[in-house]
């Protein structure tokens, strides 16, 4: 990795590579899309798997009304919203990672994003007992299918991201600025020491 590559660039790649001809901010406006639909899609997706997905009626003997049972998209799929919340923090740290680890990062967020889509999809076919409410199960069913397309656009695009917090090795040429007024200044400073001394042996320092 030679001095003027970025920290994270893989051996033999250049910035025009990398580039390919986009716009330097498009990068950036695909990083804050996969971000927004992985952690919409996760978040949906759990708020939904809380919410009652089926009401179980247990009957009882006359005059006693049936018993309610409701089920909620947790109760009937516990590892639905364990997924979600894991979706939800990978979604976050597609910020913190860079390359390779980033797009492994987004092939484990399809493959959470899909696995939470079934659990929707499941939800909208199953024959529950009882009362059902269909929405639920099917914005689980977005909210995964959101997931999904997020892990997916990070697993293929995400190398050439941004880095939360990325600089470059080298320096830019306006840092070379304060080394010279450093230097001048130590410069400014012996030439105002010897001056005092010359005026203390009873001399004058501006006859050279």
């Amino acid at each position: 990795m030679t001095a003027a590559e970025p920290r994270g660039r893989e051996p033999g790649t250049t910035p025009a590579a990398d580039a390919g001809g986009a716009p330097p901010g498009t990068y950036r406006r695909e990083l804050t899309y996969a971000v927004l639909l992985c952690v919409a899609g996760a978040g949906l997706a759990l708020w939904a798997s809380t919410r009652t997905w089926a009401v179980e009626l247990t009957a009882r003997p006359t005059p006693l009304p049936p018993v309610r049972d409701a089920r909620t998209g947790a109760g009937l799929l516990p590892w639905l919203p364990a997924l979600a919340l894991v979706g939800l923090a990978g979604g976050g740290a597609v910020l913190a990672t860079r390359g390779r680890a980033r797009r492994l990062l987004g092939g484990l967020l399809c493959v959470l994003g899909a696995a939470v889509a079934a659990g929707g999809g499941y939800g909208l076919v199953a024959a529950f007992d009882g009362e059902v409410a269909r929405q639920w199960p099917a914005l689980c069913l977005l909210g995964g299918v959101l997931a999904t397309a997020g892990g997916l656009l990070t697993a293929l695009r995400g190398r050439r991201w941004p880095a939360m917090g990325a600089r470059y090795e080298r320096r830019p040429a306006g840092d070379a600025a304060p080394a010279a007024r450093g230097e001048g200044d130590r410069v400014t400073g012996r030439h105002t020491t010897e001056a005092w001394d010359a005026l203390d042996r009873g001399e004058d320092p501006t006859v050279s």
